[in-house]
């Protein structure tokens, strides 16, 4: 029985999961993180590819059961929060592939890729809209795009449709695909001023630049229309609108 309160919706759709799989491109010698393995649908694919699953159940009686579901050698079973296991256990270079519970998704994708043992890539079916939010484009961009492709390249995968889940979600499921950069983005970046600064710019997203930077960092317009200058900014464009290397440029000037 699933427990909505935890989020759990199962999904044992051959199609859906063979390519969830896939996109992580699993090999022999792969350190494979699952959060959430729940009846171990996916699971037993990891198993069958990597060289160790480690599976992250917070359901006590879902992760004592999971060694019965899918007996294998390979698979180490966790009865842990994902938002408190420790990631510095992992080998450098694991993966992580998951059917995560739709409340968690922001809080844990930043946790994952600001670690200081980050995944190197993530396969993660998460809800549609979220999906499309993390590999906006500049026009769509949101502050959980900026959040995570700071550190990762994000490619949209297959939809699932919500009536492959049981109990059924209240809508459809997209799988994402993150792959670490292979270097920084940008040098020397104080990641917590870097998004005191974002945050604050997607604070009021119907507000100008220069109206939600300032209510968000507390100073005057003339002073975002300033700053934003600097940078090389029009003030009259909105949050969702610019790219990282605007970002970063309105960062720099804080710095």
């Amino acid at each position: 029985m699933a427990n909505k309160s935890l989020g759990q919706h199962w999904l044992d759709d051959t199609e859906s999961l063979e390519a969830i799989t896939e996109y992580a491109q699993i090999k022999s010698s792969d350190t494979v993180l699952e959060i959430g393995p729940g009846l171990g649908s996916l699971t037993r694919y990891l198993v069958n590819q990597a060289r160790h699953v480690i599976a992250v159940e917070l359901d006590q009686e879902l992760a004592a059961q999971l060694p019965v579901r899918v007996p294998a050698g390979n698979l180490n079973v966790a009865q842990a929060d994902i938002m408190s296991f420790n990631l510095d256990e992992l080998p450098a270079g694991y993966k992580v592939v998951a059917n995560i519970p739709y409340y968690l998704t922001s809080n844990l994708l930043r946790r994952l890729a600001e670690a200081a043992n980050p995944p190197k890539l993530m396969v993660l079916l998460v809800q549609k809209e979220v999906a499309e939010r993390i590999c906006a484009a500049p026009g769509q961009m949101s502050l959980l795009g900026v959040s995570v492709q700071l550190y990762y390249r994000a490619e949209l995968g297959m939809v699932v449709s919500r009536k492959l889940f049981a109990p059924p979600p209240k809508v459809d499921s997209q799988a994402v695909i993150l792959t670490r950069h292979t270097k920084p983005l940008f040098k020397e970046l104080d990641s917590q001023k870097f998004f005191q600064l974002v945050k604050a710019g997607f604070s009021e997203r119907r507000k100008k630049l220069r109206g939600s930077l300032s209510g968000g960092l507390g100073i005057s317009k003339a002073e975002a229309d300033q700053l934003l200058e600097k940078a090389g900014i029009n003030g009259d464009l909105r949050a969702q609108n610019l790219t990282l290397q605007e970002w970063h440029n309105i960062y720099k000037q804080l710095s």
